[in-house]
């Protein structure tokens, strides 16, 4: 063997030698941060919405299962299920906490005033004393609110427009929420000047809400108004099928109701929340502390509307609604 050969080999070792510890340092594991995920709802109901909030992360440079965990937890309309998820979820004490839903919010900020909470989905959290305001939230949680109480009315309001002879409503609320109380307010407060009288339909079990529409649908000029709840969305198939069944115009309060049949629907736009909510989470990794971070409202409303359905109860959706929709489903 030369002496040419003996050097490159030679030389080869030593630069291996000296580039090891830098390989081994590439090498070295990344550090894994921890997300909690509390639902007032079920998987189902909020996949594409989750699927969303984990793309959002990944294009901030947070992929699960790499250098994020996410350890999620449904409760499904249940307080029992939520207050179990809120105990493991900060015994887990992860580096943030996310809580969709109103109802499981208020519970997740008694058992913890130190984790740091992004919320989606929650109508009041300065009237439920959660942040000390919109703008300086000042304590551990901020996050995205859904919308405002007079938003209520106007479900109302659209009612009226698609089905004038609409008298009385049917308002569907979970009682038990300060949600379910607010959004009856608001629409206690239009009622008059549209010419409704309103009737509360509670949302305790599936039971409850067929025998309570039945009764109502015995008088004519019906319709419904279903306001925001994760009891709401764990129904919602029924919801649909006893309006159907029972002739019953209804407004709903998101999108995903109009693909169930749903006559019209009108919301804030669910995707501006979780991207929303995955930036916060990513500012928060990083340092970010909710205290600082504003606590946003949405800036974008859909109107859809289902003409199927419509011809199904003999109304004819005016132009006016039309025109403003966002989307029609025929």
């Amino acid at each position: 063997m030369g002496w040419a050969m003996r050097r490159r080999e030679f030389l080869s070792v030593v630069v291996g030698a000296v580039a090891w510890p830098v390989a081994t340092s590439a090498q070295q594991p990344e550090q894994v941060r921890r997300i909690g995920y509390l639902s007032a709802q079920t998987l189902s109901d909020l996949a594409p919405a989750v699927a969303l909030f984990e793309k959002t992360l990944q294009q901030s440079g947070w992929t699960n299962g790499h250098n994020l965990r996410i350890d999620y937890r449904w409760s499904a309309g249940s307080p029992d299920n939520i207050r179990k998820n809120v105990t493991e979820l900060v015994a887990l004490a992860p580096d943030v906490i996310v809580v969709s839903g109103s109802a499981p919010v208020g519970p997740l900020l008694q058992a913890t005033r130190t984790l740091p909470v992004v919320f989606i989905n929650f109508p009041d959290p300065v009237g439920a004393s959660l942040v000390d305001s919109l703008g300086r939230p000042g304590g551990n949680a901020t996050g995205y609110i859904n919308f405002e109480y007079s938003l209520s009315g106007k479900w109302l309001e659209l009612l009226k427009e698609i089905a004038p002879r609409v008298t009385r409503v049917a308002v569907l609320r979970d009682a038990t929420l300060a949600a379910g109380t607010g959004q009856w307010g608001a629409m206690q407060a239009v009622a008059p000047s549209r010419g409704v009288e309103l009737t509360p339909v509670n949302m305790r079990d599936a039971a409850e809400i067929e025998r309570s529409i039945a009764a109502f649908a015995g008088t004519p000029n019906g319709g419904m108004a279903v306001t925001q709840s994760a009891l709401a969305l764990a129904h919602r198939g029924l919801i649909v099928a006893l309006a159907a069944r029972h002739k019953l115009p209804a407004v709903y309060f998101n999108s995903s109701w109009a693909a169930l049949g749903g006559l019209a629907t009108y919301g804030a736009d669910g995707d501006e929340q979780y991207r929303g909510a995955a930036g916060y989470v990513d500012r928060i990794l990083r340092g970010a502390k909710p205290a600082d971070l504003p606590v946003q409202a949405p800036t974008r409303y859909e109107l859809i509307v289902n003409l199927k359905t419509a011809k199904a109860l003999g109304l004819e959706m005016p132009a006016s609604v039309l025109t403003r929709a966002d989307e029609v489903v025929d």
